[in-house]
């Protein structure tokens, strides 16, 4: 068994002159990379196992992140299935001088746990042990709608 706050990742990740579209804000595209990568972190630390992202739904923006500014990144798992696992990510603005942050990206990931030769594997079973991992949790399945 592993405790749902064991899986998760905050991460950060600076936003380049050519990591940005032409107005000046981080591209789209980047933003879904780092997400991406993020939420296998997560899976990965979750399963003990290597995997690969099978399914993503849809990615909302809510704020653009100008050039020189933080991405903020906050994910963990919060379901686990038989050989898989979905991720709950959050990305934010982040003021690299105040570290104030406002909410810019939502999605959850999907991912399957394999073994050396790509095979699916079993995963183990997720609990919530603390008031934090149980308000994640609830907090994840209803913006999944679920």
């Amino acid at each position: 068994m592993v405790d749902l706050l064991e899986t998760r990742m905050q991460t950060r990740q600076r936003v380049q002159p050519n990591d940005t579209n032409n107005y000046g804000s981080v591209h789209g595209g980047m933003v879904m990379l780092w997400m991406d990568e993020a939420a296998a972190m997560s899976a990965i630390r979750f399963t003990g196992e290597w995997c690969v992202t099978v399914h993503v739904d849809a990615i909302d923006f809510h704020a653009p992140v100008p050039s020189g500014d933080t991405l903020y990144l906050d994910g963990y798992v919060y379901r686990a299935g038989r050989t898989s696992c979905s991720v709950r990510m959050r990305a934010y603005h982040e003021d690299p001088k105040t570290g104030d942050r406002t909410r810019t990206t939502d999605s959850n990931f999907v991912f399957v746990a394999v073994d050396e030769d790509n095979d699916p594997v079993a995963v183990p079973e997720l609990t919530c042990e603390s008031e934090e991992g149980t308000r994640l949790r609830r907090a994840a399945i209803e913006a999944h709608g679920e």
